[in-house]
């Protein structure tokens, strides 16, 4: 299994960052929230508002946003 992260702009279509329209794989669902817990700031502030994660290409949960609750 592989877990990954799609970016998506604020009406659910595709982002990129750096070419990129989702994140590198990892080899686990906590390995992958790990790493969105530390980059969506990044990611944010490179144009993606919400991210899905996705196990295989299977939607897991989201679109889950990037933007700090106030």
């Amino acid at each position: 299994m592989t877990w990954t992260w799609r970016y998506e702009t604020e009406d659910g279509s595709t982002a990129t960052i750096g070419g990129a329209a989702g994140s590198e794989s990892f080899t686990s669902q906590g390995d992958a929230e790990s790493w969105i817990g530390e980059e969506w700031r990044e990611l944010l502030a490179g144009g993606v508002v919400q991210v899905t994660l996705l196990e295989s290409g299977r939607r897991v949960y989201g679109p889950m946003s990037l933007r700090p609750v106030t």
